[in-house]
Formats: structure tokens, C-alpha cells, sequence
């Protein structure tokens, strides 16, 4: 989750016809027990809380929230950005600090390892996006400092091309940004949005380019050009979401799914740029924070409802009421609804047991789920604030987490 100053969105009542009915829903599946009141004392030691902690390592460089974290997709390494205006590049293994990534003037709310590893990038609340580059081929112990990237106001969301040194950033100004690495030549800016660009990624096939903003629209961008392929708005009323908040694409790239602040959630076809469908399954007005793609081997099948785009898949939604939404797209229906006991604030799937889900909260966990069954595999805990954001490391064996307590957490997946 970004720092708490997000923008309020206008929201407008949906159309309750767009919505799916309590039949149309396979199963619902409440996880864990009532919340604790603040004040209960864990340990049975009088005022003396005891926190349950079953992370296998702690890193505790930063002093004040942890609002980033990226994990290295192959090394025992990650790197977090804090509301003490620094980045650190640290050792999942021992909580030790490879390099404190310096540079910024303002909070470090977005951190992102390139695909091969090769290189990290950090951006902030003042505009700055940095990037640095291992040293050596040994191990990944050295590193240096590349470059500083210039344009964007306040950058909201870094992400690297999937298949090369490309870098993709959101900003708080509307525009989006891409740069070519490791020259950091500005490759396109594209202007079309008209509010804070809280969202955005490329397609899986690394061709296109989706980004959607606080104002309600979506754009489909080629990178190779400013004009947009399509874009959709708030000004047709089966899109207002009260504002984007969140958006996957599906591993075939047909297919976009977004949240927004309202609760509500659609399907975009990318080939026409046509909404599809429209998922209820959150409260109304409890903002989509996270959307992730699943693979589901033998999904239930045989519903009569619209299908979308053959491949469409299935998605897991995360949201601020707490739940955790799986969806069959190919049949639009509900197939399980998961709990925390707080607002999720992320969403992971797994890289080699992709039916695998973790999500982070604010109720201090996170939480592992096999999608197949909807059942829960093992709750994390450790964290005494709220958790911001996660990411999967070592080929999906860890989770490294960061939170508003100050710390990043290290866990095993299973």
C-alpha cells in the first residue's frame, strides 16, 4: 500500500444489474478467528504484549515506514525504500546491508529489480528514479550507482520491461515515463491520463503497455508511440469505478481486469478495448488495492454467462474490506471468497506454483493460499503495524515483506 496521503476518488452508486447474485457464487470461505482487541493481552503477561513472530529473518535498516520491497528474482537478496528517504539493498539471509541506496530527498514509496537482476531501481515522492547496477559476476555483493532519471513529479509505481533493460514509471502529474537502460535515454512520455497514474504495467508479451489513473481512465498504449491504442473513462457508466486504484493483465495479454475505489471491478477485452464484465464480490466504497492472475488447473466450468476471451483465466482481487476474491473469468463467476481480519494491501502469485496466493494486510499478516481449494496453507506473522506491500524471492521459496512497524520481514512460502 502507498503512503496514507492517496488521493479520494468521487464515487457514484453502481448499477446493482452489473453485478453477480448470491447463486451465481461457488463458495464462500471465512478464514481465522474474531480480531484481537488492541488492548488483549497476548502473552498472559499483564500490559506485557508478546507478538507471534515465525519469519526467519528481520531487516530493521530503516527508521520510520517501510512503504517498498522488491526481491531479487534468483539471489538471497532484496531491496526496500522507506519514509526515511533511503533505499537499502540487503541479504535475505542474514538481514545484513549490502548498500544503503542513497540520493532521494523524500520518501522511497516504489523499488523494482530489473528482470535479469542486473540492475534496481528506487523512486520517490520527489520525482528522482535511480538505478543501480551489480559490479562483478561473482555474487551480488557490489553494486554502484548508474544513473538518476528526470521527469516525473512523484512517482507512484516503478515497472521493468519483462524481457529487457526497458524501466516504466507512473506519476502523480498524469504523465507516464519510459526509459532505455543503462544509457537512461527517455524513450516515449505518454500524456493522456488527467489524474495521478496510480497503476500501470506491460502486457506479459512485453508489447503493450497498460496504465490507468485516480480520474477513472484506462489507456492501452504501443511503447513506441504517444497516441494511445484505446482509452476508456468514467464517462461511460459501466466504467466508473470512483477511480482506478489497482489493474492486472492476463498471462495471454487478451485480457485486463481493474479495481476501483467504489468496490467495483471490470473486465476489459485489450483487442477491442471493450468492457466485458463487471465483478461485485467487494463492499461498495472498499477501494481494490491489488489484482493478480492465478493458474487454476481444472476450474469449474458450465456456467451459461457471457464468456470472455478464451484464456481470460483467473484473477484474485484484493481489497480494503478485507477480501480476497477469486474469479473464473471464462465464466464470470465468484468461485471462493478468502478473509483478513484488515484491508489487503498485495498480492503475489507464486513463480513455479502459480495456484499459489499470498496476500499482505493491514492486520499485520500474510497470508499463503492455494487458490485451487480456496483453503489457507500458513498465515505469516511478525510484523506490529500494518504491512505495505510484498514480493516473492529465491524462485518463490520466500516472501520478504515491508511494513509501517519499520521492519521488512523474511518468510518461508510453505
Amino acid at each position: 500500500m502507498a503512503p496514507t496521503d492517496r488521493p479520494t476518488h468521487g464515487e457514484e452508486e453502481e448499477d446493482s444489474e452489473e453485478y453477480l447474485q448470491d447463486d451465481d457464487v461457488y463458495a464462500e470461505i471465512d478464514q481465522g478467528d474474531e480480531p484481537m482487541d488492541e488492548d488483549e493481552d497476548v502473552g498472559g503477561l499483564g500490559d506485557e504484549i508478546i507478538w507471534e513472530d515465525n519469519s526467519i529473518r528481520h531487516f530493521a535498516g530503516h527508521e520510520g515506514p517501510v512503504y517498498a520491497v522488491a526481491a531479487h528474482p534468483t539471489a538471497p537478496v532484496a531491496a526496500s525504500g522507506g519514509g526515511d528517504d533511503f533505499g537499502y539493498i540487503w541479504d535475505v539471509t542474514d538481514g545484513e546491508t549490502i548498500v544503503k541506496l542513497t540520493g532521494h530527498a523524500d520518501s522511497v514509496t516504489a523499488t523494482a529489480f530489473s528482470s535479469d537482476g542486473e540492475m534496481v531501481s528506487t523512486g520517490g515522492m520527489d520525482g528522482r528514479v535511480r538505478v543501480w547496477r551489480r559490479v562483478g559476476t561473482d555474487d551480488f555483493k557490489t553494486w554502484e550507482f548508474l544513473t538518476e532519471l528526470q521527469g516525473p513529479d512523484e512517482v507512484m509505481w516503478l515497472r521493468w520491461h519483462p524481457k529487457g533493460p526497458v524501466l516504466l514509471a507512473g506519476s502523480n502529474d498524469s504523465t507516464v515515463w519510459l526509459w532505455q537502460l543503462p544509457s537512461g535515454n527517455t524513450m516515449q512520455v505518454f500524456a493522456g491520463h488527467t489524474g495521478p497514474v496510480q497503476c500501470g504495467d506491460f502486457t506479459p508479451d512485453g508489447k503493450r503497455i497498460v496504465t490507468a489513473c485516480g480520474d477513472n481512465t484506462l489507456i492501452y498504449w504501443d511503447p513506441r508511440s504517444p497516441t494511445p491504442l484505446f482509452k476508456l473513462t468514467g464517462q461511460d457508466a459501466r466504467f466508473d469505478l470512483g477511480g482506478i486504484t489497482s489493474l492486472a493483465v492476463n498471462p495471454a495479454s487478451t485480457v485486463a481486469v481493474v479495481g476501483g475505489a467504489n468496490g467495483g471491478v471490470r473486465v476489459v477485452g485489450l483487442s477491442k478495448g471493450e468492457v466485458i464484465s463487471a465483478l461485485g464480490g467487494h463492499a461498495e466504497e472498499q477501494s481494490v488495492e491489488a489484482i493478480v492472475f492465478v493458474n487454476i488447473v481444472g476450474a469449474v466450468d458450465g456456467s451459461s454467462a457471457p464468456a470472455a476471451p478464451v484464456g481470460a483465466g483467473t484473477v484474485v482481487t484484493g481489497a480494503t474490506d478485507g477480501k480476497v476474491c477469486i474469479w473464473d473469468l471464462n465464466t464470470n463467476r465468484l468461485r471462493t471468497t478468502l478473509e483478513h481480519k484488515d484491508a489487503v494491501t498485495s498480492l503475489l502469485v507464486h513463480p513455479t506454483k502459480p495456484h499459489l496466493v499470498i496476500s499482505s494486510s493491514a492486520d499485520h499478516t500474510l497470508r499463503t493460499w492455494d487458490a485451487r481449494a480456496g483453503h489457507l496453507v500458513r498465515e505469516h506473522k511478525g510484523h506490529q503495524e500494518l504491512i505495505n506491500g510484498a514480493a516473492l524471492g529465491r524462485n518463490g521459496e520466500i516472501v520478504v515483506s515491508a511494513g509501517d512497524d519499520g521492519a521488512c520481514l523474511v518468510f518461508d512460502t510453505e
